[in-house]
């Protein structure tokens, strides 16, 4: 009886740990031109309601995009993000 007991209360703790809450993911965005110009913004939070913590970690990551203008010039982005 008190293994089954046991088992049940740690199913039940299992259960609690993947369960879906509010996440936070913090990023700052940094950007660096080709005239060596480099820009950090404030850290914004976006708020992913109800998630599982892997599903949230696959949104909040860091991402680097690269731009090239018209005239050859180039903008580097870089977000920075990480759950809180």
């Amino acid at each position: 009886m008190k293994k089954i007991t046991l088992l049940a209360i740690a199913v039940v703790a299992i259960s609690f740990a993947s369960c879906k809450k509010d996440r936070d993911c913090e990023c700052t965005t940094t950007t660096v031109s080709s005239s060596g110009t480099t820009t950090t913004g404030t850290a914004q939070v976006t708020t992913y309601k109800d998630i599982k913590g892997g599903e949230a970690k696959s949104i909040c990551q860091k991402s680097v995009n690269t731009t090239v203008s018209g005239s050859g010039a180039t903008t580097t982005r870089t977000d920075d993000c990480k759950l809180k």
